[in-house]
């Protein structure tokens, strides 16, 4: 039957007139209606989502939206409201693509601009979210989501008196916004003031306008508050509380092949190919390396000093690197995809690996690193999974491997926050931590010895006992002349471009609190100690 066109345009004006005032259950039950009557537009997609999320069905919000977007590709409410949900569910890569979509027709949208920053800031790139958020001050400084995004990237970088003085202005216009909340109770933290923000804290869980990531953050720093309290039950029952919100947020990474069964498998094909591993491979080529005067790979665990060491160790004026990125990423597409069978990687010719180092390189470029002449220092934590990789594309290249005590890496893992992935979906528990690092370790010690790379141990307890003789040892190993700058590594952190959670922490300079942190916890801890047993000892011969 043919539909009524100015019935169509009345009903939509209505749908609109009711969520412009905010009635969005009577727009949502018109759009409803017309929707079961096959009247698809993105308006009445818009409303319906809006609904939706406001019960907390966000997968599905989200897939109404897209379908909005696939029927007016060019509709700016559809598209920004997509940008928005996929932000609230945490597809942050996604939620850029379709605010970079949007600024490229309508470069002037402040929201759009705000957006992209919250997008960037969740994939981990503080510099360039901080660039799109004060863009959008700059079009609309009554943007309240850019004030309270700019509070958290100071936040990030521990940067806390110029975060608490954002905070505390938007406050005062919007109370209990939820970034404004979280930066101030940071703040409060770092200045000792623990009472006031563990008040800020409740009453954010308490409030009913909090999401569900906004709650989730606001557990895990309440137990940083607890924790610091010595409150170590309750600090406890609070991460648990943040990691099983983070868990259900997260779930889609729990399908598939889990990392820890990735892990696994991985253990075992190399146990199949290490008989016939060569350690002798073909040079490689140094044009293809960019002229880079030497190649160190930064390896471990998460939370075993990594980001320390490359903070460190960038304050050298020989030295360049890249922070947290996967530069690899060809060369496991090619040689590590499921199912697992690394005899391909073993006997590949120099040609076939010639491909896969160069997009290496070229990703470095890419990135505008210039290594010629310096030590480029690549740190990626689990990069430790692609050591058989790394051997066959850099046989010349150094390998300095971060450790520590595994009881406080593994209470580490599960008390921070990380940018979540499938290998950080592991650490949302204490047993799924344990068992990763375990499986980690246990491939990293037996491919080591097959592969022939030049590898040093950095044992972090060492480090915060003796900065300077452990930074000259290291400086040693990589062939460079030790400077004093090594020890400014806090004046560094504020400019970096990509949050870890270490990142706060590190512009605070050397902090050796964590050391035997695990102590307090030893009860939930003590079911895994039978497994980390073998690996405190042997770190423990190896110091």
């Amino acid at each position: 039957m043919a539909r009524n066109l100015e019935a169509d345009q009345a009903m939509l004006a209505t749908v609109l007139a009711h969520a412009q005032n905010r009635d969005i259950a009577r727009a949502a039950a018109i759009a409803e209606k017309a929707l079961a009557e096959g009247f698809e537009h993105p308006l009445l997609l818009n409303v319906m989502a809006t609904r939706l999320e406001e019960q907390g069905r966000l997968e599905e919000a989200v897939r109404l939206l897209e379908r909005a977007v696939t029927l007016a590709p060019d509709d700016v409410p559809a598209r920004n409201a997509l940008a928005l949900c996929l932000q609230r569910v945490d597809r942050p890569a996604e939620a850029l693509h379709h605010a970079e979509v949007l600024l490229k027709s309508h470069p002037g949208l402040a929201f759009a601009h705000a957006n992209k920053g919250n997008a960037l800031i969740a994939l981990g790139s503080l510099g360039l979210a901080e660039a799109s958020h004060r863009r959008a001050l700059a079009l609309d400084p009554g943007n309240v989501a850019a004030m309270g995004a700019l509070a958290s990237i100071a936040t990030h970088r521990g940067e806390h008196r110029e975060a608490r003085r954002m905070a505390e202005r938007l406050l005062e216009r919007i109370p209990g916004f939820p970034d404004a909340v979280l930066s101030l109770a940071a703040a409060e933290l770092a200045d000792g003031v623990i009472e006031r923000a563990e008040h800020l804290l409740r009453a954010l869980l308490a409030d009913r306008r909090a999401g569900a990531l906004d709650r989730a953050r606001a557990q895990g720093l309440l137990g940083d508050a607890l924790d610091a309290a010595a409150r170590y039950p309750e600090a406890l029952e609070a991460y648990s509380a943040c990691n099983e919100s983070l868990r259900h947020i997260h779930r889609r990474f729990a399908a598939g092949t889990s990392i820890l069964q990735y892990t696994r498998a991985l253990t075992a094909a190399w146990t199949a190919v290490a008989p016939q591993w060569s350690t002798v491979a073909a040079p490689e080529p140094h044009s293809l390396a960019g002229a880079a005067a030497e190649h160190v790979l930064l390896l471990g665990f998460p939370r075993s000093g990594t980001t320390l060491l490359e903070v460190v160790f960038d304050g050298h004026a020989d030295v360049v690197s890249l922070e947290e990125q996967d530069l690899l990423i060809e060369g496991v597409l090619g040689f590590m995809r499921e199912p697992l069978d690394l005899e391909p990687l073993a006997r590949a010719s120099e040609r076939e690996l010639a491909a896969p180092r160069a997009a290496y390189w070229e990703r470095v470029r890419s990135a505008g690193v210039e290594v010629a002449g310096k030590l480029f220092l690549d740190k990626h934590p689990l990069n430790t999974l692609k050591l058989p990789l790394i051997a066959r594309l850099f046989p010349r290249a150094k390998i300095l491997f971060a450790c520590r005590d595994p009881r406080d890496v593994v209470l580490s893992c599960f008390r921070r926050r990380f940018r979540m992935n499938t290998a950080m979906y592991q650490l949302l528990t204490l047993e799924g931590a344990a068992r990763f690092y375990d499986a980690v370790m246990d491939f990293a010690e037996r491919a080591r010895p097959c592969l022939g790379l030049d590898w040093h141990m950095v044992r972090y307890e060492r480090l915060m006992a003796d900065f300077a003789g452990e930074t000259r040892r290291i400086c040693q190993f990589l062939g460079l002349e030790w400077s004093a700058d090594l020890e400014a590594f806090a004046t560094r952190v504020p400019g970096r471009e990509r949050a870890t959670p270490s990142t706060a922490q590190l512009s605070r300079g050397l902090d050796s609190a964590g050391i035997g942190h695990w102590q307090h916890y030893g009860a939930a801890l003590e079911p895994l100690l039978p497994l980390l047993a073998p690996w405190v000892e042997r770190l423990g011969r190896q110091s």
